[in-house]
């Protein structure tokens, strides 16, 4: 998957009321402010912090 692909993830819910890891996951993403956008490297370790906190954000896939 890192063959230079980027996905786009803004996040889209408030991390007040979340879990601890929740809110750690948010913040190892690069968000911890609603609308905040971040482009990262397509890894299998990003795509499961995404996926613990899928309710909280919206990916966009991008082909490089």
């Amino acid at each position: 998957m890192a063959n230079g692909k980027t996905i786009k993830i803004t996040q889209t819910g408030s991390h007040i009321g979340r879990t601890e890891d929740q809110r750690g996951t948010l913040i190892g993403l690069g968000l911890n402010k609603l609308h905040r956008t971040r482009e990262l490297v397509d890894t299998p370790e990003v795509r499961g912090m995404i996926n613990k906190v899928r309710h909280l954000v919206r990916v966009e896939e991008e082909a490089r």
